[in-house]
């Protein structure tokens, strides 16, 4: 793996707090990539074109939804079980997270669809390309409030509410979900 002077390592399965914050940036910076993409309106790709759209579909095809599972199988489920009236706030709050899963993943399933015909067919209609651009805008949207009430929110909860060992029974799901091994 290339060094990459003043970064971040990203978080492992130990931390999936931070591991979770870290797939923030990677869903950040694939989406900016279709949003570039997409720009194009649907003409010819260059090769490097065509290339970040595959990488880009595919991370929101099979990377991204382990991401949602990770949140919906693993981490709130653990925070509603701290349900209180202390954390009714935060937990109205996972709710419309959960609401806004579903929509994303609508939307996900369009932007591939299209970006698949793209692919395929090296370019796509007038309203095809406008309609890939809408939904990358609606998406762009939802992630950005999305990530920051994830980010400055329920993560920094989660890691006062939740207890050492919880922590790492979910960096261990994370890792299954993966074909991984997370460790005891």
């Amino acid at each position: 793996m290339p060094v990459v002077i003043g970064a971040r390592p990203d978080s492992g399965f130990a931390d999936p707090l931070g591991l979770l914050t870290d797939c923030h940036r990677r869903i950040e910076r694939f989406l900016g990539v279709l949003v570039r993409v997409a720009a194009r309106a649907g003409g010819p790709l260059e090769v490097e074109e065509r290339s970040a759209l595959e990488t880009a579909l595919r991370y929101f095809r099979e990377a991204a939804p382990k991401h949602t599972a990770d949140e919906e199988e693993s981490l709130f489920p653990r925070l509603r079980a701290r349900h209180d009236g202390a954390t009714e706030p935060l937990l109205a709050r996972v709710e419309a997270l959960e609401r806004e899963h579903v929509r994303a993943g609508q939307i996900h399933g369009e932007v591939d669809r299209l970006g698949q015909a793209w692919l395929e067919r090296g370019a796509l209609s007038e309203n095809e390309a406008a309609r890939l651009r809408d939904l990358l805008a609606e998406l762009e949207q939802i992630y950005r409030g999305h990530i920051a009430v994830e980010d400055e929110h329920v993560f920094p909860a989660a890691a006062q509410l939740l207890a050492s060992d919880e922590r790492r029974a979910i960096g261990r799901e994370m890792a299954a979900r993966r074909g991984l091994n997370a460790g005891p």
